[in-house]
């Protein structure tokens, strides 16, 4: 016989008490019916001489006894309370603890021994006082169906007095000593209670059919804490999440120790019961679960759910979201350090005219130019890394590309260090920048040659292949489409460790000494691979080397260029790069920034040219206005307060006429090309520039527009 533990099972007393509708014999009752009709016979003429004479009277009386006896037989004798309540001692005799069952004014129907030495002979619940308050209120709650809960003294003891209903207005009063704990009722007990109820007990549900069949682990667990509970049944989901789940196993020894110590304290302090936990599985720390607690009626209900994928995804949304918050801080940090170095290179170059070849000054002034081209480059690589940097897409060969810059990079390399290179056959055209790509290239053996440096020498190889859809996903490529062209770039040197492979794309990050790397090199591979629309993948293991692939889509002409040009036409020739840097013209020069508006002014006027000085969009359109149609060309900064360079165009440009504009700025030409959408006569110089850069473009545009 099970015993249940459950307040609800002791509806299952909920049974009708005896019926009270008499069972009259039918001869009986046709006797009476007859007796009636004769007496109404008998009594009418007396009626009709008045009740005054003494026969109408006794007749009177005659009738009322009759009445009375047709009532009883009907009725039947009155029910013996202890026939009625049978059951009920019978049940309650089975019970240790002190027990009676109440109606629900308070009067109690029967009570066992235990009951009565405990709370003496009376017939109902306290009518007063602080114990008859807590009664009726534990009676109300058993009226709605709950385990009502009321504290009482006696015999100087605090004792706790359970109340749950049996019946149709009958309510099982239950006095225990053992604090807030389950309603148990031993097995004698639940036999009698059963046969009171005329039904026998279902032998208890530990996991209901939806958890059981649930896709995520779910347990119930027997204990006070159910870090060090016990299982007492489990779900087949839970052996596939967490391998274990046995019967009789500490739940607790599913979790990780650390992971289980930290969710313990996390629990205690937990204001939300509903929040779930975050676990690392014993079986394997790598996985992590959101475990979910819920307690009743002295057992806990665990639900174990494997969320490492959805981590997984998380992560890599935080990184994603890191590199481009650090790539729009790169961008802003790499305007402003143009405009700065633009100023320094153009003071240079007047100072250069000051100071020529065989002045004492003249090499220091050399030497501060070339620190400066150095920190341009480093700019470069910042904007490279933000995506940000300007592009100029050509169709190449890569395999001609990494051929013609192999020169270049054997003399990167130590005399210990080999250079192999495999170009592959059929290899396809891409759309990139040459400038990049060479870039990409570099960077990644030098990276190489460092890794393998303190190994004593080793190899790198360059190949280069033309992969299908599958093999590029199985190369590190999983989302793939069609035909790529893969530069790889590996090393037989120490590999990466497993605790940095995640973090080898970062800014700044670098395994280097102190002054041996900057910690932009692979970030910038990373930029210059994404802003060409590839994707770059690693494959490495302690002590076996690591490779580097670059994956760079096919380009495929459009049929209808194809078709309108079957023969190669000859590529355009370069503009000449003019010699004589003098010219004539108005010029409305527009930069926000001081310092190089001004030396920029003074050296353009210097060869000749009238310029116009504007420090915002807004002067720049006055001046616009006030000398409509006598501009021969503007040169304007790109991002400005107030008004924006675009912005300016589109206002000023009834006032230029077709005067061209040239824009500089340190940001890319993407960032605001679309804004130049229906424009014409527009070029874009990127910051940093020089003195002479900037004639040339200056002349080269004045005389395009004569």
């Amino acid at each position: 016989m099970h015993t249940n533990d459950s307040p609800e099972a002791l509806t299952l007393a909920m049974a009708e008490p005896p019926s009270k509708t008499p069972k009259v014999d039918p001869f009986t009752a046709l006797a009476v019916f007859f007796f009636l009709l004769a007496a109404a016979f008998a009594i009418a003429p007396a009626l009709n001489a008045g009740v005054e004479t003494l026969a109408g009277t006794l007749l009177l009386v005659g009738l009322a006894g009759v009445c009375c006896l047709g009532l009883f037989v009907l009725r039947g004798p009155p029910e013996a309370p202890a026939e009625a309540e049978a059951g009920g001692e019978a049940f309650l005799a089975a019970l240790d603890e002190p027990a009676a069952v109440a109606a629900p004014d308070g009067r109690l129907l029967t009570t066992n021994a235990a009951w009565r030495e405990t709370m003496g002979p009376a017939s109902r619940l306290p009518k007063s006082g602080a114990a008859a308050s807590s009664l009726f209120g534990a009676l109300a709650s058993a009226r709605r169906g709950e385990l009502g809960r009321a504290a009482v003294k006696t015999g100087g003891q605090e004792r706790e007095a359970l109340v749950s209903p049996i019946g149709p207005r009958r309510f099982l009063v239950r006095l225990t000593g053992r604090g807030p704990g389950p309603l148990a009722l031993p097995s004698s007990a639940m036999e009698v209670l059963n046969a009171v109820a005329g039904a026998k007990a279902p032998p208890p549900k530990v996991l209901d059919a939806f958890a059981a069949a649930s896709p995520f682990g779910a347990a119930l667990l027997d204990g006070e804490d159910p870090f060090e509970a016990r299982i007492i049944e489990a779900n087949p989901a839970l052996a596939a999440v967490a391998h274990g789940g046995q019967p009789g196993q500490v739940f607790g020894d599913l979790i990780e120790p650390t992971s289980r110590l930290d969710a313990a304290m996390r629990l205690a302090d937990a204001r939300d019961s509903h929040a779930p936990l975050e676990v690392r599985l014993a079986h394997d720390p790598s996985r992590i679960a959101h475990l979910y607690l819920s307690q009743s009626s002295g057992r806990w209900v665990a639900y174990l759910v494997d969320v490492s994928d959805q981590k997984q995804v998380e992560l890599q949304l935080s990184q994603s979201q890191k590199m481009q918050a650090i790539g729009q801080l790169a961008g802003g940090v790499a305007h402003d350090f143009n405009n700065l170095l633009t100023a320094i290179l153009m003071q240079l170059d007047v100072l250069s005219t000051r100071h020529p070849v065989g002045d004492p000054s003249y090499e220091g002034l050399n030497e501060i130019k070339q620190t400066s081209m150095r920190a341009a480059d480093l700019v470069r690589k910042l904007l490279a890394f933000s995506r940000k940097q300007t592009v100029q897409r050509e169709i190449l060969d890569v395999g001609e590309m990494v051929s013609e810059s192999e020169v270049l990079l054997r003399r990167l390399l130590y005399e210990d260090i080999k250079l192999v290179t495999d170009y592959g056959r059929n290899l396809p055209h891409v759309r990139a920048d040459r400038g990049q790509l060479d870039t990409a290239v570099m960077n990644l053996v030098v990276n190489a040659r460092d890794a393998i440096r303190s190994h004593g020498g080793g190899v790198i190889r360059i190949r280069t292949a033309r992969v299908t859809q599958e093999e590029a996903r199985t190369l590190g490529y999983p989302g793939a489409q069609g035909d790529h062209a893969m530069i790889e770039v590996s090393d037989d040197g120490p590999g990466i460790p497993p605790d940095v492979m995640d973090k080898i794309f970062e800014p700044f990050f670098t395994t280097k000494a102190v002054g041996e790397g900057t910690g932009l090199g692979l970030a910038t591979v990373y930029g210059i691979v994404k802003q060409s629309d590839g994707w770059i993948a690693v494959a490495s293991k302690p002590g076996e080397g690591a490779a580097f692939r670059i994956f760079l889509p096919v380009h495929v002409a459009p049929a209808a260029e194809v078709a309108a040009a079957p023969a190669p036409e000859p590529a355009a020739p370069k503009r000449p790069a003019a010699r004589d840097l003098s010219g004539a013209g108005r010029i409305l020069f527009v930069e926000d920034e001081d310092a190089v508006r001004g030396v920029a002014a003074k050296l353009l006027r210097a060869r000749g040219y009238e310029v116009i000085e504007a420090a915002s969009g807004e002067e720049a359109l006055e001046i616009a206005v006030e000398h409509a149609g006598q501009i021969d060309l503007m040169i304007s900064d790109v991002v400005m307060p107030g008004m924006q360079g675009p912005d300016l165009l589109k206002q000023a440009r009834q006032y230029l006429g077709s005067a061209p504009v040239m824009f500089i700025s340190g940001y890319a030409e993407s960032e605001f090309s679309d804004l130049l959408e229906g424009e014409r006569n527009v070029s874009f110089l990127p910051k940093p520039i020089d003195i002479k850069t900037l004639a040339e473009r200056v002349k080269q545009e004045l005389q395009k527009a004569a």
